[in-house]
């Protein structure tokens, strides 16, 4: 049974602080296969029983710090489809930007292709909240909600993972509006108002 869903950007306190930051920055340094629970604990300054305590994996410590990383989706009330696409585009992008989270995200998901706990884990914790929050605010059907978050995502994830960097501001609008293409019904090459 999946584990249930936690609202996104939940609080961080004492130890978890450290340990996410710890997380983040050992993913940056060493990279994501290089950047083991031993390592991450070393980094936060406690001991490994007590991140294994919180996180009985990696990829689970992985998940929640990205959860914590991209906090709530910024989705502007009474705002339109196309504006609130084109603002989730480019926090997704700019989330992916930040040092060791796209590391993080795209070694996570990695990870999760031949793992099937660690999918199970990645799809509730992680994906479901804010395919929830997508769902209400664009007033879709959920199958186009997951294609948006797969197309986006992947997109962004593909590039970190074909150049090691984030994909630049320029292909970032062109993302937009293609998206909003597809997505909004906005014809090719039109900005959203």
């Amino acid at each position: 049974m999946p584990s249930s869903p936690r609202p996104p950007g939940r609080p961080r306190t004492g130890v978890t602080t450290e340990v996410f930051a710890a997380t983040l920055c050992t993913v940056q340094e060493l990279g994501y296969a290089r950047a083991t629970v031993e390592r991450i604990a070393a980094k936060a300054g406690v001991a490994k029983t007590t991140v294994y305590r919180r996180w009985p994996s990696k990829g689970e410590l992985i998940v929640d710090c990205l959860l914590d990383a991209f906090g709530p989706a910024p989705l502007k009330e009474g705002a339109g489809q196309a504006e609130l696409l084109a603002t989730t585009v480019r926090w997704i992008a700019a989330k992916i930007s930040e040092p060791g989270v796209g590391d993080a995200f795209a070694g996570v998901f990695s990870d999760a292709v031949s793992d099937p706990a660690l999918r199970e884990v990645l799809a509730a914790r992680l994906q479901e909240p804010y395919r929830l929050t997508l769902l209400s605010a664009l007033d879709e059907p959920s199958q186009r909600v997951l294609f948006f978050i797969d197309v986006v995502v992947g997109t962004l994830l593909h590039r970190m993972g074909m150049t090691g960097e984030p994909m630049a501001d320029a292909d970032v609008d062109a993302l937009v509006t293609m998206v909003l293409g597809y997505f909004a019904g906005q014809p090719i090459g039109s900005t959203p108002s």
